[in-house]
C-alpha cells in the first residue's frame, strides 16, 4: 500500500472490536454530483430505511457500539455523532442526503446503505503516513469557520486520524478536517470502512467490494485495491 496506516495500541485497547477496510484508487475521476450519483443517494435512502425497519439510527446495534465507544473516549454521542449515524438521520429526513462531488457521493451512500462510518481522503494532500490514536491535545487540527481558517486542538484522549502535518479527521470519524478532503480535482483516493463488533467482518468486506465496483464504473480504468480488513 502507498500510503500507510497504523492504529495505535491504545485505540485498539480502547475498541478492541475495530476492524477497517482500505481501498486505495488512483487514476480516479472526480466531478460535480451528477443524476446517477444523486440515484445512488437516494436507493441508499431506501435500503437505511428497510434496514432501520421504524427504528432510529442509533437504535442499530452498531450505531449503539459507535455510541458506547465515543462515551468512552470522552465524547457526547448525542451531540458529536459518528459519521454513518449522522448521515443517515439527513438520509430519514424529508431534505435527503446532501450532493457533494461524485466520490463523495459514492461513499456516502455505502456508508448510509450499510450503517458504517465511511471516509474518503485524497493521498496527494497527505503527509506521510496516517494512525488512528488518542490525542495529547496539543495536535493542530485546521478548519473552517465563517469562511476563515481556523486552528482547533483536539482534546486530551480524543481518538483522531492524523498524518504527520496534524489531525485530519476529529473524534474518530466525527469531522474531516477540509485540506485532505475529496476535491472535483481529487485523482488519488482512500477509503475507508471502519466497523466495530458486533458488525460482522463479513459485512465489511461486502460493502467495501461494493464501493470498489462503484468506483471501477464512475472512473473506468482506474487503480483499485482492497486491501485485507486491519
Amino acid at each position: 500500500m502507498t500510503l500507510t496506516l497504523t492504529v495505535s495500541d491504545e485505540v485498539r485497547a480502547l475498541a478492541p472490536g475495530f476492524t477497517h477496510v482500505a481501498i486505495e484508487a488512483h487514476g480516479l475521476v472526480n466531478g460535480p454530483s451528477t443524476e446517477e450519483s444523486s440515484a445512488l443517494l437516494d436507493d441508499a435512502a431506501r435500503r437505511l430505511a428497510a434496514r432501520l425497519d421504524g427504528r432510529a439510527p442509533h437504535e442499530d446495534p452498531h450505531m449503539a457500539a459507535w455510541r458506547e465507544v465515543y462515551t468512552a473516549f470522552g465524547s457526547k454521542p448525542s451531540r458529536t455523532r459518528n459519521s454513518a449515524e449522522a448521515l443517515a438521520k439527513r438520509a430519514l429526513t424529508d431534505a435527503g442526503l446532501p450532493r457533494i462531488n461524485v466520490l463523495v457521493d459514492l461513499y456516502n451512500a455505502i456508508s448510509v446503505a450499510h450503517l458504517i462510518p465511511v471516509g474518503g481522503e485524497d493521498i496527494d494532500r497527505i503527509q506521510g503516513g496516517m494512525i488512528l490514536q488518542r490525542a495529547v491535545g496539543d495536535e493542530e487540527f485546521v478548519t473552517a469557520a465563517g469562511g476563515e481558517e481556523v486552528v482547533e486542538h483536539p482534546d486530551a484522549g480524543e481518538v483522531v486520524w492524523r498524518d504527520e502535518v496534524g489531525v485530519t479527521c476529529r473524534r474518530w470519524n466525527w469531522r474531516q478536517g477540509p485540506r485532505t478532503r475529496l476535491t472535483e480535482q481529487s485523482t488519488s483516493a482512500v477509503f475507508l470502512l471502519e466497523s466495530l463488533a458486533p458488525m460482522p467482518v463479513a459485512e465489511v468486506e461486502t460493502a467495501g467490494a461494493e464501493l470498489a465496483e462503484l468506483l471501477g464504473k464512475f472512473s473506468p480504468g482506474a487503480q483499485i485495491t482492497v486491501h485485507a480488513p486491519a
